[in-house]
């Protein structure tokens, strides 16, 4: 909640005269936690909690990166419960059934086998000096989420934001997303020499006009 994007929605908002929440999952950033104790369903359930306990009426749900499928996750659950907060989405690099699409079938099986037997593995981190955990209870957890296999909706209108030099989320992974999101209005803004962060001014401009754009 404090890196650049974060930071600068913030800001955009502040001097807008506009409320914005912003939010670390258990075991990120700010929040308390052990990440090898998360789950995608877990963290869906905290940000279900955080946005129904501090907002009210439309909100433009923004997501990065994992974000991205958990803002797709709760937009749907949110719809499913009869709530209409969710006005709009915009999602950067949306590493949509990441766990299973970029990274279990993407390990050998030898590293597939040390996370059921172990339970964990220690993936290097290219953000990170130190690996990070990925967990058998991750991987199969992720399992009961996975949209990429039938049509989805959202319910509400889409705005994705995908760099064309991503090493973590490929592009065609996110116009993958799109091909998938029927009935609803998708607008896909690819940056060619744009990286997994799109954090740059450029990035940031573009993210700001999504936002806008939304109302």
């Amino acid at each position: 909640m404090l890196a650049t994007k974060a930071s600068a929605l913030d800001d955009y908002a502040s001097a807008q005269g506009r409320a914005m929440l912003r939010f670390d999952y258990s075991g990120h950033g700010e929040s308390g936690g052990r990440f090898e104790e998360g789950t995608i369903s877990r963290w869906l359930e905290e940000s279900l909690a955080v946005l129904r306990a501090t907002t009210s009426g439309p909100q433009i749900l923004i997501g990065s990166s994992m974000g991205g499928w958990l803002a797709l996750l709760v937009a749907q659950a949110l719809h499913a419960a009869g709530d209409d907060r969710a006005a709009g989405l915009v999602l950067v690099a949306p590493a949509v059934d990441f766990t299973e699409e970029l990274l279990w079938n993407g390990l050998d099986e030898a590293t597939k086998k040390l996370i059921e037997d172990q339970g964990a593995w220690p993936r290097p981190s290219a953000y990170s000096s130190e690996p990070v955990p990925i967990t058998r209870a991750l991987i199969r957890d992720g399992r009961r989420h996975l949209m990429l296999g039938a049509p989805l909706r959202s319910h509400a209108p889409v705005h994705i934001l995908q760099g064309m030099a991503d090493d973590d989320v490929p592009w065609r992974h996110a116009m993958r997303l799109s091909d998938h999101l029927v009935g609803d209005s998708v607008v896909m803004t690819l940056i060619r020499d744009g990286d997994h962060r799109l954090s740059r001014p450029q990035d940031i401009a573009r993210l700001i006009a999504a936002v806008e754009e939304m109302g």
